[in-house]
């Protein structure tokens, strides 16, 4: 889901260029900004909701990851608030966003 995340993001809005970076800017612009933090960072992650999720996502890549899912947008936004905290968290070591081609690639390099 993450990789369909990553093919629907906008990924070269903000971030350097950076896929996950486009990412993170969308969550920092829909306001949650702590959340996004405390994944980044070294400390405990913030938990996130479905609801938060829709909101910070644009409905068309909402909906595209979804479909590529095969869920309802609704259980593809639950599903990422359950599993982006734990996946940003291990994309971003000692708290730096790594520099990829793509956000697929980021996850297969860490098996996610």
């Amino acid at each position: 889901m993450l990789g369909a995340l990553g093919s629907g993001s906008g990924s070269g809005s903000g971030g350097g260029g950076n896929p996950l970076g486009g990412l993170l800017d969308m969550l920092t612009k829909s306001g949650l900004v702590d959340q996004k933090d405390s994944w980044v960072g070294t400390g405990q992650n913030q938990s996130v909701t479905g609801a938060q999720i829709q909101q910070a996502l644009p409905d068309e890549t909402l909906r595209k990851v979804a479909e590529q899912a095969g869920v309802t947008p609704e259980e593809a936004a639950s599903d990422l608030a359950r599993t982006l905290p734990q996946a940003v968290d291990k994309l971003t070591p000692e708290g730096q966003l790594p520099q990829a081609a793509s956000l697929e690639e980021l996850v297969r390099r860490q098996s996610l």
